[in-house]
This record gives structure tokens, sequence and C-alpha cells, in this order.
């Protein structure tokens, strides 16, 4: 059994129509910690040695967050300058991260068209997310492609958000019962609407 962090960002989650009610599904699966960075530190004044030893504790850290500017809200920024320092997460004594799990867990306000190179946005997701997954690399951290929901800000109107819930349970409680096929997962370009084909057959508890 692997024990999962989820750190969620949203300055905003009052007017949060997809990522709170995810934050909520993550809240409720055994095995799962799940942390609101803006309700834990209103003023930014992050505890680090409480965030390492967190960190130190789970084998799984997702970054729940919705995709602000081609990366996530302030605070995850300086969560990450802070509590990622050198001789913890990286450097020649900074081991403490070694081998652990770590993806995104996003939301766009962008349809899946965009994030392509012929598309808006001229890259695609994973590409646009790459500084979280050299930070894994730096971190020696394994990286998963994104989970991520597109196209967003109507996904209530068009009934799509307890599917994307269910599925992001899904994938929580895999990640916890370690029925996740890792090396398929770290090479998709997203987790979205393949994550059935890369949940190990058997009982997800």
């Amino acid at each position: 059994m692997a024990k999962v962090l989820v750190l969620f960002a949203h300055p905003r989650p009052d007017r949060s129509e997809v990522n709170y009610p995810m934050f909520e599904t993550a809240q409720a699966v055994q095995g799962v910690t799940a942390v609101d960075l803006y309700a834990r530190y209103p003023d930014f004044d992050i505890d680090v040695d409480a965030e390492q030893a967190q960190l130190v504790e789970h084998d799984v850290i997702i970054f729940q967050h919705p995709l602000y500017w081609y990366s996530a809200p302030s605070i995850m920024k300086e969560w990450q300058d802070l509590v990622l320092e050198y001789g913890f997460a990286y450097g020649q004594h900074g081991h403490e991260l070694d081998d652990k799990i770590f993806l995104n867990a996003v939301t766009t306000g962008a349809k899946p068209d965009a994030y392509s190179e012929q598309g808006m946005n001229h890259a695609d997701l994973r590409s646009l997310l790459a500084p979280f997954e050299k930070t894994a690399d730096l971190c020696r951290m394994k990286y998963l492609a994104p989970f991520c929901l597109f196209g967003a800000g109507r996904a209530v109107e068009e009934g799509r958000l307890n599917v994307h819930r269910n599925a992001y349970d899904d994938l929580l409680k895999a990640l916890v019962a370690d029925r996740l096929d890792l090396e398929k997962a770290a090479r998709a370009d997203v987790l979205t609407d393949v994550l059935d084909d890369f949940i190990l057959k058997g009982e997800v508890v």
C-alpha cells in the first residue's frame, strides 16, 4: 500500500466548480492525505520542516491545481522554492524524494485541441508542464503523465464533472493500492480517457 499526498492549490476555492469538488474526492479516499495549501498558509508563511517531513512520509505526490499561465497558482511556486531545497530534495546529499511518484492533476479552460502544435497553444499539455517534469527529474522522482480535465469551465454544464471525479477516485485508489502501471503512465501524453488501460487487473481497494 502506498501513501498518497495531494497538494491542492486554488486561490478562490469558493468559485471553483471542478477543482474543489476534486479535492473533496481526494479527501474521501483512504490512504490519501489531501492538503489545501491556501487554507494551510493564508499568509504564505510555509513551514518548511513540516512540509518536508510530510513529503518523506508519502510515496506519491500530486500537485492538484488549475492551469494558470501554463503553470500553477503562486503558492505552489512558493512551496517549491522553499520546500524542495538543496540537501533535501536534490544535490549530493539530497535524496529524500528518490523514487517517489509525482504527477500533476490539472484543469484547463481550453479544450483538448488547443493543446497541440497546431492548436492555439502550439504545444501539448505535457510539454507546457515540462518545468514540473524537470523538477521531478532533478529530485530523482518518477514523473507520470498529467491527469487533466480539459474545458473545465463547461464541465458542469456538459455533465462531465462527476465522470471526472469518478476517474480521479479510480486513479487515487489505484495509486494507493499499487495497481497503476507506472511505466505506461510515465510514457503517456495525458492520463485522461486512457486511465482504465493503465489500472492493473484485480480489485482496487
